[in-house]
């Protein structure tokens, strides 16, 4: 059975697979469970094995495989295809988010750039081989964790099965992975990695009417956050740089304090931020402020770190962006090799050592946006370069 890419796609932007952002969110559109339960279908018509791994509830992982002449339980090679099933959240959109309308040689809604095209394009190619099942050297995995926008929790739970040897589609890591965003169908060989935690500052409550009778912790936070600015413009960017990612940074994204307008605020908390570089020791990285912001003012209290992810090294990737970027120029596509500042799924699967490029059809600048949407011309052009890639690898 062979896949309609583009009517792929819309099946999957119309199926919503918000992610609640670490917040206790409930609704029809969060969760990734319809999209999970979508691709399980898609893989039962295509007469493939699958499996489901839970991360929490109705929040799955689901694998499937195609089997090469020599499958891996006797030490034949994997290809790993990897798409995450989850979006952002959809307020302040323009258009329907899930609409799946189709405008201009574009398909609109809510994940049809980040990275529903991405899996759509990698399903079409995965059909296409399940058709060819016969002839592929290697064993093609396709495979789509959860929580890919909030804390890579499906990522590292393939990771974990794969050391574990609990996966019964995936006994063992793959010998090279693919990870699906929008890169213009350039291939990523290196991105940063993303350290995060929260800043307290500590005041005593009081009514407002006698605010002298406090402390308020919304003040006190105030020369916190002019430090930072101040660390954001003239010292992060300053401490490293990288050949393909530049350099490292730092933004404060929330700020939050007090439980009412009369009352003198007892605590004021931040969030931040810290763009890693590939090879940056986090732990470093964390210090390094912490040491900044304690010579400058003693108010402040840090949590531990929240969500701690490693960049795409370029150390371990070169052989497989190089055919990945040959087959694409040979199919007429004026790819690239690059690096990026965001983050992907990737940064699971470098650190236990297998090989992984970042490569799919859309622009960044498209993702998360208010009228989010993808190229048709490239869905087909990603479908047809990762069906010839994994053809013959």
């Amino acid at each position: 059975m062979l896949l309609d890419v583009v009517e792929t796609l819309r099946d999957l932007v119309r199926l919503p697979s918000v992610n609640p952002m670490g917040y206790p969110v409930t609704g029809d559109i969060f969760l990734e469970e319809r999209v999970t339960n979508y691709l399980q279908s898609v893989f039962e018509k295509l007469d493939v094995p699958w499996e489901r791994s839970t991360t929490e509830p109705q929040r799955d992982n689901i694998v499937a495989r195609i089997d090469g002449r020599t499958p891996p339980e006797k030490g034949g090679r994997v290809l790993m295809f990897e798409a995450h099933q989850d979006t952002v959240p959809i307020e302040g959109m323009t258009i329907d988010p899930f609409g799946a309308e189709i405008r201009d040689g574009k398909i609109y809604g809510r994940g049809s750039c980040d990275i529903k095209g991405g899996m759509a394009a990698m399903l079409a190619a995965f059909a296409r081989l399940a058709e060819q099942r016969d002839k592929l050297d290697a064993t093609v995995v396709m495979a789509c964790p959860v929580g890919e926008e909030f804390g890579y929790t499906g990522a590292q739970l393939l990771a974990r099965q794969w050391a574990e040897g609990s996966s019964r589609l995936m006994p063992k890591a793959p010998d090279a992975a693919i990870v699906a965003e929008p890169t213009l169908l350039n291939v990523v060989v290196s991105h940063k990695g993303c350290l995060r935690w929260r800043i307290h500052t500590r005041g005593r409550a009081a009514h407002s009417s006698q605010p002298l009778r406090g402390e308020n912790a919304i003040f006190k936070m105030a020369p916190v956050l002019q430090a930072l600015e101040v660390y954001q413009k003239e010292i992060a960017p300053f401490r490293a740089e990288h050949p393909l990612v530049g350099r490292p940074s730092l933004s404060v994204g929330i700020i939050s304090g007090g439980i009412s307008v009369n009352t003198v605020p007892a605590e004021c908390f931040i969030e931040i931020d810290r763009r890693l570089l590939p090879d940056e020791n986090p732990d470093e990285a964390f210090q390094h402020i912490a040491d900044y912001l304690a010579e400058r003012t003693d108010v402040v209290v840090h949590d531990p770190k929240r969500f701690v992810a490693p960049g795409l090294s370029n150390t371990n990737n070169g052989p497989l962006a190089d055919r990945l970027l040959q087959v694409a120029r040979h199919l007429g596509n004026p790819c690239e090799k690059i690096g990026v500042n965001y983050g992907t799924d990737a940064a699971a699967y470098g650190p236990v050592g297998v090989p992984v490029v970042v490569f799919g059809p859309g622009d960044i600048a498209q993702a998360h946006t208010a009228d989010e949407w993808l190229a048709i011309d490239q869905l087909h052009k990603a479908a047809d370069i990762l069906f010839e890639f994994a053809k013959s690898f």
